[in-house]
């Protein structure tokens, strides 16, 4: 019976200590198993935060677009509004201007051709119709000095000069006034500057004391005012030096076929 009991005993010894070691087992089973879940979770939301922090520049950066608006309502409506007015009325003489000249540009080699063939085979008058239909200011010169040909070269040389300064003069119409912009735009700008710097002295005045904002926001909000105004008159200085160089362009064009047209009228004299 002792027997029986002790071998009992054993066995429940035995099986006590088996269910603590698979206890034991299943408990560091579960706690790799969570150490590894927690490893995963902290590798996502890592990267979760990355991917965030990364994404957060790209939209937070304001476009040029918004930059130049944000910096426009900075600078106050007063000066910046004058220095946009002188910007936009700039471009818009410019625009016309280019418009202008650009249908004002003859083919000069074409036209004597046609004026030659014309005096050859019509006379004068078919040479005067030739020019009637042509566009430019080249054309009107030539139909001006076709018109005085009957009086002698020297007429129609003086016709030819005194034709081509009126043409000239409409050639350079409206390009003192984007010359007017160009200096007025910065002009304002400066004077926004120094108009702004009294304000923020009279605010450092009114506080009685020198605060770093303060007189850093003050000086930001004048100085928008000159970059403003020295960006609007680099803008038209670039169309006005290319309106330059295209009035400079017809008017070489206009004296060369000029020269070429009385020697026409010489020779067919």
């Amino acid at each position: 019976m002792k027997n029986k009991f002790a071998l009992l005993a054993l066995l429940g010894l035995f099986l006590a200590g088996t269910y603590n070691v698979y206890a034991q087992d299943a408990d560091t089973i579960a706690t790799e198993e969570v150490v590894e879940e927690t490893v995963v979770t902290e590798e996502v939301t890592t990267a979760v935060i990355e991917e965030t922090t990364a994404e957060a520049p790209l939209a937070s950066k304001d476009s040029f677009h918004q930059i130049i608006k944000q910096k426009f309502i900075e600078g106050g409506p007063g000066f910046m509004g004058i220095v946009l007015l002188c910007l936009i009325l700039g471009l818009a003489l410019a625009i016309e201007r280019i418009i202008y000249l650009n249908m004002a540009t003859t083919d000069t080699d074409k036209l004597l051709n046609d004026v030659e063939s014309a005096l050859n085979n019509g006379g004068v008058d078919a040479a005067k119709e030739v020019c009637r239909n042509t566009k430019g200011p080249v054309a009107s010169i030539f139909y001006q000095g076709l018109e005085r040909s009957n009086e002698g070269v020297e007429m129609v040389e003086k016709s030819i000069v005194s034709y081509g300064s009126v043409q000239m003069g409409l050639l350079e119409k409206g390009l003192s006034w984007i010359s007017l912009f160009i200096a007025l735009a910065p002009m304002l700008g400066f004077m926004g500057t120094v108009i702004g710097m009294i304000g923020a002295f009279d605010a450092i005045e009114a506080a009685g004391d020198i605060s770093p904002s303060l007189v850093a926001g003050g000086i930001k909000v004048a100085l928008l005012t000159t970059v403003f105004g020295l960006i609007v008159a680099m803008i038209l200085q670039i169309f006005y030096n290319y309106l330059i160089a295209k009035v400079d362009s017809i008017v070489n064009s206009m004296e060369d076929a000029s020269i070429s047209l009385i020697d026409l009228l010489v020779k067919n004299k």
